[in-house]
């Protein structure tokens, strides 16, 4: 097993192009595992072979110092210079509200309900070799709902009435799939095409460089910032967990520690009547 695993980071790519990074051998692990711990379970194997195995530790890295974002100014500057694309609103809503490229692409009106300001996350549209196909979200916690502020549903308002505009010009020629974003014949959007006119929107405007999926990054470093509670932002995110949440946007509440811990005390000698040093 060991072997196997030497073999998979040294040359495990399929495009023969070397070998498969740390963390990627590790889940080929955790799956193996997996399977002989159930083959064990079943009496087809006596031991589980893989609970001896060397596996390769993925390099240890501050995922702050990886995560790119921006601040409130940049986004507000962003969307400002933007707001006469015709990606505009997805833009804006990905932003505004931290879903994934695939669920903001794979939006359906049917899953919108802009006057009480909330969209239900069920479907995605993910890329399987560059080709793009929709399918549904795999846990509860990724099948989720999540909050619009009013400006972002009155936003969305807006883009609905000219979608059917767009609808009518086209005619019986128009592909009807309910989706919120998509070309003006009804057609989807290719998710790496999006990504790359964000690409080229971002170089133009000479904003801090980020990619589609920081847009993602960019509005939970916010919200944290804010004093969002961490299991909302959790739960918005669809993250398995509030520790993984904490664990990746840990940057974003580094700094407010001191403060935390400047309201504790204050709480506390305010209760008590006692100034601090006396």
């Amino acid at each position: 097993m060991s072997d196997l695993y030497a073999a998979l980071t040294e040359s495990g790519r399929r495009d023969g192009r070397g070998g498969l990074s740390a963390r990627t051998v590790q889940y080929c692990h955790v799956i193996l595992h997996r399977a002989l711990r159930d083959a064990v379970r079943r009496g087809y194997v006596v031991r589980n072979v893989s609970d001896y195995a060397l596996v390769p530790a993925p390099k240890r890295t501050r995922r702050s110092a990886e995560m790119a974002t921006w601040t409130a100014h940049e986004v507000a500057t962003f969307l400002d210079v933007t707001r006469h694309d015709r990606l505009y609103v997805v833009w804006y809503v990905a932003l505004m509200t931290g879903m994934r490229r695939g669920e903001v692409l794979r939006l359906r009106w049917r899953d919108c309900d802009l006057e009480a300001g909330r969209v239900r996350l069920v479907r995605q549209l993910r890329i399987v070799r560059h080709v793009p196909e929709f399918s549904d979200l795999k846990t509860d916690r990724s099948r989720r709902q999540v909050g619009l502020d009013p400006r972002t549903a009155t936003l969305l308002r807006q883009h609905r009435t000219t979608q059917l505009e767009e609808r009518l010009m086209v005619g019986d020629g128009y592909l009807d799939g309910d989706l919120v974003f998509a070309m003006p014949d009804g057609v989807h959007y290719h998710p790496e095409a999006v990504s790359k006119v964000f690409d080229r929107r971002v170089a133009r405007w000479g904003m801090p460089h980020i990619t589609f999926h920081h847009t993602r990054h960019t509005w939970a470093t916010l919200a944290l910032q804010a004093g969002v509670h961490p299991k909302m932002v959790s739960d918005r995110l669809g993250h398995a967990s509030v520790a993984f949440t904490l664990d990746v946007y840990s940057h974003a509440i580094q700094g407010l520690d001191d403060d935390a811990a400047a309201r504790v005390a204050e709480l506390v000698h305010r209760g008590t009547g006692v100034r601090p040093g006396s």
